[in-house]
Formats: C-alpha cells, sequence, structure tokens
C-alpha cells in the first residue's frame, strides 16, 4: 500500500516536471487555434480569430492570455502546485478589474502525463459557479504532435468545448492582455469583455 502510494506520487511529480518542461519550452510564442468541439448551437467563438500566447513564464508561474477576436479578457494561469499543477482562469475587464466570475480551476489529477493532465473543479470553483462542479479542464502540450490543446468536458452532460493550438506555425505576438500591468502582462482595450464560465 505505502508502495503503491510512493510510486503514483512520484509518477505524478514526473508527469508535472515534464508537462512544465514542454509548456516553457512555448514561452514567448503565440499559436493560432481551431474549435474543434463546441456544445450544440454555442457561439462563443463562431467567426472569431482564436490566439494564445504563452507571455509570462517563471520558475512557478505561466500565464497565457487566450484572445478571442478583439476580447482579451481570459488568461489561463498555470503555477507549480507541490508534486502537482494548478490551472486557473484568470478574466478581466477592460478596465483591468477583475470579473466576478475569476480565478476557477483545480489542480492536477492522478493519471497525467508528460503531455496531457486533467485538471477537476477545485472547491473554489464548485462555490462560485456550482453548475461548474463536474468541470474537467484538459490541457495537452505535446511537441511531437506539434499541438496545444485546451479543453472541456462537464461530466454528465453534453458540455463539452475543444480548442486545439497549431504550435508547428507561430503567429505575430497578439497586444497585451486586459488586467494590471506586470511584468509580460497587463494593458488595457476598449471593448467590454464577455462573460464566460467554462
Amino acid at each position: 500500500m505505502v508502495t503503491t502510494i510512493l510510486l503514483t506520487a512520484m509518477v505524478q511529480a514526473t508527469s508535472a516536471a515534464g508537462f512544465w518542461a514542454n509548456l516553457q519550452a512555448l514561452c514567448g510564442k503565440a499559436y493560432e487555434g481551431r474549435v474543434l468541439e463546441a456544445p450544440a448551437g454555442d457561439k462563443t467563438f463562431a467567426g472569431q480569430r482564436l490566439v494564445m500566447h504563452v507571455r509570462a513564464c517563471s520558475a512557478d508561474t505561466i500565464r497565457i492570455p487566450f484572445h478571442v477576436g478583439d476580447d482579451r479578457s481570459r488568461t489561463w494561469v498555470l503555477t507549480r502546485a507541490g508534486d502537482r499543477l494548478r490551472l486557473k482562469h484568470d478574466h478581466r475587464h477592460a478596465d483591468g478589474s477583475e470579473d466576478k466570475v475569476s480565478q476557477y480551476g483545480g489542480e492536477s489529477r492522478d493519471g497525467g502525463s508528460v503531455t496531457v493532465l486533467e485538471f477537476p473543479a477545485d472547491g473554489h470553483t464548485m462555490t462560485l459557479i456550482p453548475e461548474a462542479k463536474t468541470n474537467v479542464w484538459t490541457v495537452e502540450v505535446d511537441p511531437v504532435k506539434g499541438r496545444f490543446v485546451y479543453a472541456l468536458r462537464r461530466e454528465g452532460t453534453d458540455r463539452r468545448f475543444r480548442i486545439e493550438f497549431d504550435t508547428t506555425k507561430p503567429v505575430a505576438a497578439p497586444p497585451p492582455p486586459w488586467g494590471p500591468p506586470s511584468p509580460g502582462f497587463g494593458g488595457a482595450s476598449r471593448a467590454p469583455p464577455a462573460h464566460l464560465t467554462w
């Protein structure tokens, strides 16, 4: 039993470290994406250019603004959490203030790999967005297949999102995301952000 627990912890730590290294290799680069899966009738991304930018990297935090057309309200934030990684969604208004629905996400769970990790909704998410209590976010960084994938499934429902970015074809870096000025992160713009709770 103890051996199994120790082996599981070692695998988890190895997966998180390898995944982090794969993600760090993308630092400073931006990529255009396309929607591969979305709920029927959902128009969140319809007709919009989708660009993710691995904009700010440190030893413990990686910030990835996700631009949907002119909307710069979304940033995926990955941080180290012991032998796991944590994914949070930072949502901002154009004036830099934080949206009331922000900082939701969760920690990576067992069973991941150096290319794919899953992040089930944490307690904060369940309180903030009760309907998202069964959310599981998946992030894939695969240097062999040349792709970055951000996906969501809401278990027990048909709510699914999957967006794939081609990491073999970098694009010009987009403008800074909305939010407070800080190294590698900040800026403001004109249009108000769309509320998004996925």
